[in-house]
């Protein structure tokens, strides 16, 4: 008999829904880009001291171009043609680079193509994080190289704890609306379970505070990292929830002076294709 087909991943985010929230994002991105960019500086710095220079690269997720105006400043001899990629056409609008609208759960990079590929901030959107990681070590090249990052499992946990109280309170319990994030924990497994050689995880726990919580929405959906959860909450934020949620998060989460803290956790991935 005939094996049975591999079962598909849960579908836990709707993509067509992320690649508007992108595009809307773009035009104001810069506005909000301390993430990437401090992703993306990190990611070009552990290029350069590798001893080793890769001919052709692609990054995934390279919205408004960070990685590239940080591989000038930390690696500028170690990465020769650079592929731009983002699920977003807009992102990458404006800059003469070469430039390809690409979706990381259908990637259209031929088997052992490229020496060098790089993720960042955008592998927490994927419905199946192994399965987009497996496409990535096939496009590599033996002895290709993959760096990553992602949002991990604490970031946002003020905002989420907050909008949980006030659900709880108001509606009478909670539903999801941010969205799940792997744990460090798990990282370097992804990376194995993909077939990656010498996998290894860390982490950057980021800090960041603001005056309102409305103001951290905002740098949210600036990012393009407003919440696009496939099954979405039945119950729309109305005005009441969020200004309970602002109650709440005040409440709980002020530093000396009023401002609000709010926690993002950056986790970065190193993996080789076997050689």
């Amino acid at each position: 008999m005939p094996a049975s087909p591999s079962p598909l991943p849960p579908r836990l985010f709707d993509r067509a829904l992320h690649r508007k929230r992108l595009t809307r994002a773009a035009h104001g991105f810069a506005e909000a880009d301390f993430l990437h960019r401090r992703a993306a500086l990190d990611l070009a710095e552990r290029i350069g001291p590798i001893l080793r220079t890769f001919p052709l690269a692609v990054e995934l997720s390279a919205r408004r171009g960070a990685f590239r105006e940080a591989l000038d400043e930390a690696a500028s001899d170690r990465v020769g043609h650079l592929i731009e990629a983002d699920l977003s056409y807009d992102m990458l609008a404006g800059r003469a680079d070469t430039r390809l609208v690409a979706d990381e759960e259908r990637l259209p990079f031929a088997a052992a193509s490229l020496d060098l590929v790089v993720s960042t901030l955008g592998l927490h959107w994927t419905n199946d994080v192994v399965g987009a990681l497996i496409q990535i070590r096939r496009t590599l090249k033996p002895g290709g190289l993959f760096l990553g990052a992602f949002l991990g499992g604490t970031t946002l946990t003020e905002l989420r704890q907050s909008l949980v109280a006030a659900e709880s309170e108001i509606l009478g319990g909670a539903g999801s609306r941010i969205s799940p994030f792997a744990d460090l924990q798990d990282a370097a497994g992804l990376l194995h379970r993909a077939g990656f050689k010498e996998p290894v995880a860390d982490v950057d726990t980021v800090t960041v505070t603001y005056d309102h919580s409305l103001k951290l929405m905002l740098d949210l959906r600036r990012m393009g990292e407003t919440s696009v959860l496939a099954d979405r909450h039945p119950k729309p934020l109305t005005r009441t929830l969020l200004a309970r949620t602002a109650e709440i998060y005040s409440e709980r989460f002020a530093r000396p002076g009023g401002r609000i803290a709010a926690t993002f956790e950056i986790i970065t991935l190193t993996g080789w294709a076997a050689g």
